[in-house]
């Protein structure tokens, strides 16, 4: 039986929260080997992806519902 069936929503918040934390490390460290290989040409090319916006964006989401969960979660512990 899978523990997150019955999980309350602050529960299934927080699961959400470190998820786009997690997705946020990811664009993170997309974003440095970016920063490092980053020449001219590279740039020009189709297919550039705002790895900085997107880690700013998963955070402060992911901060939120990591905030909006925590008394609950600290309460059951």
């Amino acid at each position: 039986m899978n523990p997150l069936t019955f999980a309350s929503d602050a529960a299934l918040m927080a699961v959400a929260g470190g998820m786009c934390w997690v997705l946020a490390a990811v664009c993170l460290l997309m974003d440095r080997r970016r920063e490092r290989l980053r020449s001219v040409d590279r740039l020009e090319r189709v297919g550039f992806v705002p790895w900085t916006g997107l880690f700013l964006g998963l955070a402060i989401i992911g901060g939120g519902c990591l905030a909006t969960s925590l008394p609950v979660v600290l309460g059951t512990l």
